[in-house]
């Protein structure tokens, strides 16, 4: 079986080759600071090795949870902000058919999102929605104060309990937070919902893999074995032991870093299939909270290709010379659709007659790339076989793992982040929150 593959000579035409590989020694010193647990924000590597030291047990339990729910329910609202709702919505999306919300009859429940945002309109309009729904509610939140989770969740347990009864309610709430402290904790203690555990050890933007991602998508029926299995693949492939050349962690580490440090400060990562939209919100959260800090780091945008091309794609060709593209490029698509000839040919698409529209998106990605690199654009590229489970686990974890090491290169913790605290202070004073 295949694995995801990086290809970075087409970094080559901007930076040396040999500029690249002078990090290597840096880089190999900071994997190996990785499993030694010496650097910064070693309390927070609990995601390291999380793949091969998944409980079975736990797995077990999730999926009873799942059949539970999906007696019981037909939605499924993921309460959750950040790291609590981005790597579950980056793989549900991913693997969702894109009309499926508008089918009537399935047999999983469909997944909602409230937390991620305090917009009053979207809330009120989603317990509207709700109102005629048989509905159960998963949240997610180490200490159950988090603004924006906490307020969506006030609002829907009152929702559910008045429509439900609190007995019944009771049993549609999963939550998802701390072993032992915390508000949700003790309200999921005295109400006594089903609960799930954050590892003290994970930070939320690595905890795709601990129930916080691992619920909500087997909830949606998708196969959260294979999710963990491609993870585990991947682990070992960016595992210390492997050789700099040969692992695809360390080699993007150092080819980013390397484009940082000659200029290219922004990071673009590219897809040319919708279903990938939030696997790239996922990443930058990631990399976003993981590397900016002290005045430095790489900005991560992201495009949705050919869509984009009629818009950023100008600007990407032609603006400022300072950033690089990262290309998630899917080989196999599901399905096959090749295009019709028109007898009059007004559209003037004859000369695609008979060719799979998959191959006509491959050309645009291929002289995308073409243009982009002749604009002054460096392309690195991520080849992934095709869109399931296993290897969406190994697009995560291969993710995590070069994060990591690339924040240690770059000089900074790449697990905390005091910055987004910021904000936070200054909305409670204005709110006259007590303390502040």
């Amino acid at each position: 079986m295949k694995n995801i593959e990086i290809n970075i000579e087409k970094v080559f035409d901007f930076i040396p080759e040999e500029k690249i590989y002078a990090l290597k020694g840096a880089i190999q010193e900071h994997i190996k600071t990785l499993y030694e647990k010496t650097g910064k924000g070693n309390e927070f590597l609990g995601w390291l090795n999380l793949p091969s030291s998944i409980d079975k047990s736990e797995i077990e339990s999730i999926k009873a949870t799942a059949e539970r729910i999906k007696e019981r329910a037909d939605i499924l609202v993921v309460i959750g902000i950040g790291g609590s709702y981005l790597g579950a919505r980056a793989v549900l999306e991913a693997l969702s058919n894109p009309f499926d919300h508008l089918r009537k009859n399935s047999s999983y429940p469909k997944i909602v999102f409230a937390g991620q945002n305090i917009s009053e309109d979207y809330l009120f309009e989603l317990i509207k929605f709700l109102e005629d729904k048989e509905y159960a509610i998963n949240v997610i939140s180490k200490s159950g104060t988090t603004t924006e989770p906490a307020l969506a969740f006030r609002f829907l347990k009152e929702h559910l309990e008045q429509k439900a009864g609190k007995e019944e309610a009771r049993t549609r709430i999963v939550a998802i937070t701390d072993k032992q402290k915390g508000a949700l904790k003790q309200m999921s203690d005295e109400e006594g919902y089903e609960t799930y555990v954050i590892p003290d050890d994970v930070g939320g933007r690595y905890s795709v893999l601990t129930p916080v991602g691992l619920l909500p998508i087997a909830i949606a029926g998708f196969d959260i074995e294979k999710l963990i299995e491609g993870a585990m693949i991947m682990q070992t492939l960016t595992s210390y032991k492997i050789e700099f050349e040969e692992n695809p962690a360390t080699i993007y580490a150092a080819a980013r870093n390397a484009l940082y440090n000659s200029g290219k400060t922004t990071e673009i990562l590219v897809n040319y299939i919708p279903y990938l939209q939030y696997i790239s919100e996922w990443w930058k959260q990631l990399y976003g909270e993981s590397e900016g800090k002290e005045n430095k780091g790489i900005f991560p945008v992201s495009v949705n290709f050919t869509t984009d091309l009629h818009s950023m794609g100008q600007y990407i060709q032609e603006g400022l010379r300072n950033n690089f593209e990262t290309v998630i490029s899917v080989n196999k698509v599901k399905h096959e659709l090749r295009i019709p000839e028109e007898k009059n040919d007004l559209d003037g698409l004859n000369y695609l007659a008979g060719k799979r529209v998959d191959e006509v998106n491959k050309m645009a990605e291929l002289g995308t790339m073409m243009a982009h690199i002749e604009g002054g654009v460096p392309n690195i590229k991520i080849e992934v076989p095709e869109l399931n489970e296993f290897y969406l686990g190994q697009l995560i974890y291969f993710f995590e793992k070069a994060c990591a090491i690339s924040g240690y290169t770059l000089g900074v913790n790449p697990f905390d982040q005091p910055g987004v605290e910021a904000y936070k202070k200054n909305m409670f004073k204005l709110l006259k929150k007590p303390g502040y």
